[in-house]
């Protein structure tokens, strides 16, 4: 029999991308093994992290500050903006470090399967920033899914009426 800690675990473990119920098992498992060395520490840096990180007023981003530090770089081009799904999309053009401009990240892609409507994504926020003026560029970088093409037209057709 299982504890009840243990299976909570496990449960908690499971609800993470890609990771199934053995994996879930497997990983809690060693966490308990090397307690001191892995799992506490985790576990710690974990609160720490939660406590630490806030999303961006500006972009969505997450960072220790709001604005975020991409938004408050002087030698970004104010000219440009690119719109991403995730932060995890910001991360591979930061590596890239091609693009230049600012970034708003959608927080997902509409969805009428999984109930994600444009009040559940940033889309409101990025068509207020938009308003705001100041963009030559604006750059859909959704990826190349029925969600994230229709999320990129309806962005696209959103911001026409913006467009000088």
């Amino acid at each position: 029999m299982i504890s009840p800690q243990l299976d909570r675990l496990i449960k908690q473990l499971n609800q993470l991308p890609s990771v199934g119920k053995r994996s879930a098992q497997r990983m809690a498992l060693y966490l308990l093994k090397e307690k001191d060395t892995v799992m506490l520490p985790l576990a710690q840096q974990l609160e720490r992290t939660a406590n630490a990180l806030i999303e961006c007023k500006t972009c969505c981003n997450l960072d220790a500050l709001s604005p975020c530090s991409i938004c408050t770089d002087p030698r970004r081009d104010a000219s440009l903006l690119c719109v991403v799904e995730d932060i995890a999309d910001i991360w591979a053009l930061e590596r890239g470090a091609i693009f230049k401009g600012f970034y708003h990240v959608l927080g997902g892609t509409l969805s009428a399967i999984d109930g994600r409507t444009p009040d559940t994504l940033n889309i409101e926020s990025l068509n207020q920033r938009v308003k705001q003026g100041g963009f030559k560029e604006i750059i859909m970088a959704t990826n190349a899914t029925i969600e994230g093409q229709t999320t990129a037209h309806y962005i696209t057709e959103m911001l026409k009426p913006l467009a000088i």
